[in-house]
């Protein structure tokens, strides 16, 4: 199956704005990308209408992504309105764009780690699954799906793994909830990716990739056919788009723990995954 690729502005800059997702959105459609996935970082960052006017003009398509930072957490009663309300204005910006999903870990703030008890793990749920509910509604009367994505254990303490996705979110998996699955984290915390991402099957809405320190893909231990394999038995036909980050800004270089370059520069770690990728998807679909 021969998948779209997308790349993450984040691989550029934080906080993206209107003149510099002209520059990135240029510069990736240079390298071959077809898609460019947006961070809605703060609401009113960029204009969703101009995003959706420059990406059309460059023949590209647009993802959505959220971005759980301070203020923002659907455990915390204190925060947990508001929370909501930056979900729905995700969702907005997606009908906007024209993305069919908005992806994030919509949990807690990432980075916040805490221990549970058994009894407190199950009250934790049960919030999560209360807050997430209207916004699930939300999403789905607009066509769009939530994509709840599993973070390491180093960000969170909830959602780890797919298996603990799925029970997390079962009763909302379906119209309007799907998950996100990231190469990044599947390499921290599945013993199997590939079975993982089996695991995951019609409930995968979105998949990020990049190498497993965040690098470019290509260059790294991942078993990338063994990646692939797993995505066409899952028939997932969605694209593939790269997450990583620049650590030229200090607020997302300490949440993304990048502390040193992960290439030449990166415009190099844009080109070496999709190089890569696009020549490992056109020799799987030469095969007899």
């Amino acid at each position: 199956m021969q998948r779209q690729l997308g790349v993450n502005t984040w691989v550029w800059t934080s906080p993206l704005d209107d003149a510099s997702l002209e520059r990135i959105a240029r510069e990736a459609r240079g390298i071959g990308y077809e898609l460019l996935e947006l961070p809605v970082e703060s609401p009113g960052d960029w204009s969703p209408a101009l995003a959706a006017e420059r990406l059309d003009a460059l023949g590209m398509g647009a993802r959505v992504v959220g971005a759980m930072g301070q203020g923002r957490d659907l455990l915390d009663d204190a925060l947990r309105s508001g929370t909501q309300h930056y979900l729905r204005h995700c969702v907005d910006v997606a009908a906007v764009v024209g993305s069919p999903t908005v992806a994030g870990p919509f949990t807690a703030r990432t980075g916040r780690v805490w221990r549970m008890s058994p009894a407190e793990r199950a009250t934790a749920i049960a919030a999560l699954r209360e807050a997430l509910r209207p916004v699930a509604g939300y999403a789905a009367e607009r066509g769009v799906t939530l994509a709840i994505e599993p973070l390491n254990r180093y960000e969170t303490s909830l959602v780890n793994t797919v298996e603990q996705a799925l029970d997390v979110l079962e009763p909302l998996l379906g119209a309007g909830v799907g998950l996100a699955l990231d190469a990044y984290h599947l390499n921290i915390e599945e013993r199997s990716p590939g079975a993982a991402i089996r695991a995951a099957g019609s409930h995968t809405a979105v998949v990020q990739v990049c190498g497993n320190d965040r690098g470019p893909a290509g260059p790294d231990h991942t078993d990338w056919p063994a990646f692939l394999d797993a995505l066409d038995d899952i028939g997932y036909a969605g694209p593939l788009t790269l997450e990583s980050f620049t650590g030229d800004n200090d607020t997302i270089a300490t949440a993304a723990s990048i502390w040193r370059p992960l290439a030449e520069s990166q415009h190099e770690l844009a080109r070496i995954t999709f190089d890569f990728l696009t020549d490992l998807q056109q020799r799987r679909s030469s095969r007899p």
